[in-house]
């Protein structure tokens, strides 16, 4: 059974929820249960710094839940999973071996889903963009370039799934781990958040600077590219062409395919396969499809493309996953 919601319906019974959590004026931190319809466990949290909300999470779903949510404004946010794992219709999976930054901006309204019977254990931070200037400034005290993409204000946000690094995951263990009370609890909670924050954006500020030499990019042309993949995800069932794409976002099919391998390690047409792909075989586990519906919502008119696509990737047919058979690579 799936227990679908709209983000209203769900909004509605955490806030119920919260009305019996329990508040600790000593280490300024709020605990609060999971709603029992939908299972159980808790969620800690706790303002670290001002306007930066620093939430410790353990809890398990009694049914698998899908969330439907709106285009709404979103804040900075970043999320690492030590166990569970919740994915986007769009193929995007937050779990064990990759974690979340959601950048600021407007968030596409999309479909969110979390599998029964999981214990979901992790670390979340909820911040303004504007603290992005705070932490990571240029002499001039604005956000450095590399960081743009994370501030969108009125346009589409940014949403990234970077592959966890040990690093990160000791740092989140010790989030979750911490023994401290009181004041320095929250001195300590601070000190670990800022680090996970840092070492999120590491990769993406690495990635950056090797775009710079041979040859160098031009100013905005990392954020057209990653314009150029909210599209491709906004509309794969319907993408457009290389060029039309380009001229949506402003930049050339050339810039868009190295831009592509440096930041994605494919080409556009590779990214689309493997998000096509990601979201054909969410939809064949959970066994509501069947495989031409599946292929017909992935963007396929040609159902035996699609299998040959989805062997390529998974290395089991569409009818063998639909079945439960689990990939050979995967």
């Amino acid at each position: 059974m799936t227990i679908t919601l709209t983000e209203k319906e769900c909004g509605e019974l955490w806030a119920e929820a919260e009305m019996n959590s329990q508040e600790n004026p000593e280490s300024n931190e709020f605990l609060s249960q999971v709603p029992k319809q939908l299972g159980t466990g808790y969620v800690r949290s706790t303002e670290v710094h001002p306007y930066l909300w620093l939430s410790i999470f353990d809890y398990e779903y009694h049914e698998n839940v899908q969330v439907k949510t709106l285009d709404c404004d979103h804040p900075l946010q970043f999320c690492v999973f030590l166990s569970g794992i919740s994915a986007d219709e769009y193929g995007g999976q937050l779990d064990q071996g990759h974690t979340l930054i959601s950048g600021s901006g407007v968030q596409r309204g999309m479909i969110f889903a979390s599998q029964k019977s999981q214990r979901f254990v992790g670390v979340g931070i909820n911040m303004q963009p504007e603290l992005l200037r705070t932490f990571f400034a240029r002499k001039d005290g604005e956000i450095i370039p590399e960081l743009c993409l994370l501030a969108k204000g009125n346009d589409w946000q940014t949403l990234l799934y970077p592959q966890i690094t040990p690093t990160v995951q000791e740092v989140v263990e010790q989030i979750v781990n911490c023994s401290y009370t009181g004041v320095m609890k929250r001195m300590y909670l601070q000190v670990k958040a800022l680090e996970m924050i840092a070492l999120q954006l590491a990769p993406i500020i690495t990635a950056q600077g090797r775009m710079q030499p041979q040859p160098r990019f031009r100013a905005g042309t990392m954020e057209r590219i990653y314009q150029a993949r909210e599209i491709l995800l906004s509309r794969l069932e319907n993408p457009p062409s290389l060029l039309e794409l380009a001229q949506q976002v402003g930049a050339s099919d050339r810039t868009l395919q190295r831009g592509f391998q440096r930041l994605f390690g494919t080409t556009v047409f590779g990214y689309l396969t493997d998000k096509r792909m990601e979201r054909a075989k969410r939809w064949l586990r959970e066994g509501d499809r069947t495989v031409l519906e599946v292929a017909i919502m992935t963007g396929y008119s040609n159902p035996t493309h699609f299998s040959v696509a989805f062997k390529r990737q998974f290395g089991i047919s569409p009818s063998q996953c639909l079945l439960g058979k689990k990939s050979v690579w995967r």
